[in-house]
Formats: structure tokens, C-alpha cells, sequence
């Protein structure tokens, strides 16, 4: 089959010219399938491409996994680990 070069009609998403904003107030011209086009963060903003540190989100993934489930030490699984173990003594002796 040979390559006529043109697209199949009515199968491709429509494709606009679109100003894409940061929240930090940068804006650039590209395209896309979405008619607008509004970003978080972007190169002018992000840290690894500025090399400077910038507060983006005041509570992380590591700080809610902690609010959810605790800060768990070595020491702090050796404590639970050791009362688990003094109450499963106690009710073994209490049958």
C-alpha cells in the first residue's frame, strides 16, 4: 500500500494554538489539544532548573505518610514489638 500522506478524517482530536500559563505568572505560545492551558509549575519556576529552593507544597508525600501512619523508628517497632509479645504472654498465661 503505498503512502497517500494524509490523515484519516474524523478520527484526529482537534488541535489549537494555545498560551500556556505557569503560576508564577510565565506565559509561552505552543499547541495542544486543549483549548487552554494553565500550569502549576514550570522551567522558569522549578527548582531543579532554577538551583534554588522554593516552598511548593507545605505538606509533602513523606509528611502525610506520616501523619497517617506515624513516625516508625527502629527503636519504636523494638518497643511495640516487645509489648505485643508481653501481652500475648499475659493472655497466654491468663487461659
Amino acid at each position: 500500500m503505498l503512502y497517500s500522506g494524509f490523515m484519516k478524517p474524523a478520527i484526529h482530536p482537534k488541535y489549537y494554538d494555545v498560551e500556556a500559563r505557569c503560576a508564577c505568572g510565565a506565559t509561552w505560545k505552543t499547541r495542544s489539544t486543549k483549548p487552554e492551558l494553565h500550569l502549576e509549575i514550570c522551567s522558569n519556576c522549578h527548582p531543579f532548573f532554577t538551583g534554588r529552593q522554593k516552598l511548593i507544597d507545605t505538606e509533602g508525600r513523606v509528611e502525610r505518610f506520616t501523619k497517617k501512619f506515624g513516625a516508625q523508628t527502629a527503636e519504636g517497632r523494638k518497643t511495640a514489638a516487645a509489648a505485643k509479645k508481653a501481652t500475648a504472654k499475659k493472655t497466654a498465661a491468663a487461659r
